[in-house]
């Protein structure tokens, strides 16, 4: 039997329900599952999913393998949030990768590849529910194909995401809604809420979908 772990390093992370979402279809399917969320909570084993982590994992060698899911189409969109950078470029097919964690960060062995695809209308909830149902749906390929994954090495120009803070949220008054719906699309209107300056005072807006 499999001796799977899923690793989220932020206990109030977005992706802890569809961690135990994917432990509970793994448990049904008759794996060894469990949700570590600590790096010293994790033991040796057969597989080990490295979710939203936002420490480096350094014991590789711990487990046949490590896996990651990072939202572009590597080695393109390396680095911080690459889901929401490509949504404030424009995009709504997001590429999704399934790949091996090395000691480089986002270079490893590419195993799955697919895709997210928004219409433009989503904000941040459903856009992570989808990431989310995809991230499920990748990792339960890669087992259900064990141990015949074949693997592809990352080929060309690497690009780089830098990480994200607040004054990443900051709309600018000067543009029309349309401009910057994109940029509320992806703001939490709790952790990182949509903001504006106006005469030295900071003004928050938070966004709700009500569909007519």
């Amino acid at each position: 039997m499999l001796t799977i772990q899923i690793l989220v390093d932020t206990p109030n992370s977005w992706i802890i329900p569809y961690a135990k979402q994917l432990i509970t279809k793994l448990v049904n399917m008759g794996y060894n599952a469990s949700l570590k969320l600590s790096h010293d909570e994790v033991v040796t084993g057969d597989i080990l999913c490295l979710l939203s982590c936002e420490k480096i994992f350094r014991k590789l060698n711990m487990n046949t393998h490590n896996l990651v899911v990072h939202e572009s189409n590597l080695p393109k969109g390396k680095g911080w949030s690459p889901l929401t950078w490509q949504i404030l470029e424009g995009k709504n097919i997001i590429p999704i990768t399934l790949f091996e964690a090395s000691d480089t960060i986002d270079s490893g062995m590419i195993y799955i590849q697919k895709t997210i695809e928004l219409d433009g209308t989503e904000l941040l909830d459903e856009i992570k529910h989808k990431q989310g149902q995809l991230t499920i749906d990748l990792i339960i390929e890669f087992i259900e194909k064990h141990p015949n994954n074949l693997g592809k090495k990352q080929e060309g120009e690497s690009t780089f995401y830098k990480k994200r803070g607040s004054a990443e949220s900051e709309l600018n008054i000067n543009k029309t809604i349309v401009e910057n719906f994109n940029l509320l699309r992806v703001c939490d209107n709790e952790r990182y809420p949509a903001y504006f300056i106006y005469k030295n005072c900071k003004y928050i807006l938070k966004v709700e979908k009500i569909k007519l």
